[in-house]
């Protein structure tokens, strides 16, 4: 049985955000030093840093602002 074929058209691009640069904007999680996920605002942030500290409460999560380039704790 043959495999379909993918049109270059179909396959839209992947944005892929390193791991280890600072992001420019918005705000990401900090998690034990490495930047993680990144997010438009503050209070989506607080909440999955929040539910990650439930899941793993050993993990030292920071809120990073792109902004003023600061990290700050879970509040």
């Amino acid at each position: 049985m043959k495999k379909p074929i993918i049109i270059a058209d179909e396959i839209e691009p992947r944005i892929v955000q390193r791991a280890d640069i600072a992001p420019t904007e918005g705000f990401s999680l900090v998690v034990d030093g490495h930047f993680k996920t990144h997010y438009d605002d503050a209070d989506a942030a607080q909440k999955a840093g929040a539910e990650l500290l439930g899941w793993f409460p050993m993990l030292q999560v920071l809120i990073y602002d792109a902004a003023t380039r600061t990290r700050s704790p879970l509040q």
